[in-house]
């Protein structure tokens, strides 16, 4: 089950690279270079800290083959339909949600402390979208514009690893958790929510 969730938000991020390369007018090469980069950057990130080799995607065809599929697909879609209102970040936010759960669970099975799980849950989780942001020259990346998304991998990462210590069942505590980065994020998108900034900024805003 955990496999296959985590090929959802894989599957997210990719599309969402493809998203944002459209958004960019970047050409279809473009595009599946975002969805890559996006797909695999939070987890290669991630195994590169807790010094796993070999890098899970380098093993894994089907995960390649579903990013490469989901990018073609995410194009031809693009080729014929209008790009729908906050599609992207619709898409940014299920792929945030779940890698970053996975994320949580692979540094628990590490045998890192508590805290390096959070760290390396939200790592995983945001940096698709910062590497993604970068190489379509989007500045600053979304990761920084929005306040409640780190916030809510945070959120998610902790709740992911209270219910471990419940001795929750991997399944249900990815899906609870994930579904709580889920909602996070579209309830700050939705109701505009965001973290409270500091006066000289605001200061400098209004001037």
């Amino acid at each position: 089950m955990l496999h296959v969730l985590y090929l959802v938000g894989v599957a997210a991020f990719a599309a969402s690279g493809v998203l944002a390369a459209h958004r960019a007018n970047m050409d279809p090469f473009g595009g599946l270079v975002l969805a890559f980069a996006a797909g695999v950057s939070g987890g290669t990130l991630r195994d590169l800290i807790l010094d796993r080799n070999p890098l899970y995607w380098t093993q894994d065809w089907v995960l390649l083959t579903l990013i490469a599929t989901v990018g073609v697909v995410t194009m031809v879609y693009l080729r014929f339909w209008k790009l729908p209102h906050h599609a992207l970040l619709l898409v940014d936010a299920v792929g945030l949600s779940v890698v970053t759960v996975i994320g949580a669970r692979a540094a628990i099975e590490s045998g890192v402390t508590p805290l390096a799980v959070l760290i390396l849950a939200v790592l995983t989780g945001v940096t698709g979208e910062v590497v993604r942001d970068v190489l379509c020259g989007e500045l600053p990346p979304l990761l920084l514009r929005e306040e409640v998304y780190a916030t809510a991998a945070f959120a998610g990462a902790l709740c992911y690893l209270a219910l471990h210590w419940l001795d929750v069942g991997p399944g249900p505590a990815a899906v609870s958790s994930a579904a709580v980065v889920l909602a996070l994020r579209l309830a700050a998108m939705y109701w505009g929510v965001s973290l409270p900034r500091s006066r000289s900024h605001e200061a400098q805003e209004a001037g």
